[in-house]
């Protein structure tokens, strides 16, 4: 049977060393006059339409949509500019690049995204570390606010790239927080968790995840899970 592997970018592919927060901040001071806004905003695991309302209503702001429009373009403006300054904490997970290069191979597994990244900055960060053209397709955080309701736009957009009809038990989500490992026990996808974000083996493994690894490393263990 066909696989269908869905990874989120931050904390699981890559590492942008605060590129994004820095954008967010950056773009909200622009538009909105306002600085601080994201201060407390819990981010892992959630799309950006949630933390950039999150933020919006902490400091009681309530913009139309064309000024909403216009601080995503802006975001993604500073998103180029941040991407490329130099941080320790820049740079790509461990084993995803052979991962990928050995997933692609695969005439039985097709790789798209599911991230709460916006498509755009989705697409700047991945460029960034040359792994856009690996992916034929993601639900993003423009799709919804909930995570969770991201794993059905991600099917469909499958299906509409040409992926072969699948059943959920042919669906691997892959993230690093516990909110990737939510989304897909609500779609009842397969959910693979890596420990190379903000979360550890034993938290990612109490919040339900099917399989847990320390990274991305290992490509056979990988495989395995994938071919049960």
């Amino acid at each position: 049977m066909p696989k269908l592997v869905l990874f989120d970018i931050d904390g699981t592919l890559a590492l942008t060393g605060g590129a994004g927060l820095r954008a967010l901040e950056r773009a909200f001071e622009d538009v909105f006059r306002v600085s601080g806004a994201f201060d407390g905003v819990e981010m892992p695991g959630r799309t950006d339409r949630v933390i950039v309302k999150d933020a919006l209503e902490h400091v009681g702001l309530r913009p139309d949509e064309a000024e909403l429009v216009r601080f995503r373009e802006k975001y993604y403006d500073y998103l180029r500019d941040e991407i490329l300054v130099k941080n320790p904490n820049k740079r790509m997970m461990p084993g995803v690049l052979k991962l990928l290069d050995v997933l692609t191979l695969r005439d039985d597994t097709y790789l798209g995204l599911l991230t709460g990244n916006f498509s755009k900055t989705a697409r700047v960060k991945l460029e960034y570390f040359r792994l856009w053209h690996y992916f034929m397709f993601g639900a993003y955080g423009e799709d919804a606010e909930d995570r969770d309701h991201l794993v059905p736009v991600a099917l469909e957009r499958a299906v509409e790239s040409g992926v072969p009809s699948l059943t959920v038990n042919d669906v691997f989500v892959v993230g690093d927080t516990p909110k990737d490992v939510a989304c897909a026990l609500a779609a009842g996808t397969r959910s693979v968790a890596v420990a190379t974000g903000n979360f550890d083996m034993v938290t990612l493994r109490a919040s339900g995840a099917e399989f847990v690894l320390k990274d991305l490393s290992d490509t056979e263990a990988f495989i395995s899970l994938l071919n049960g």
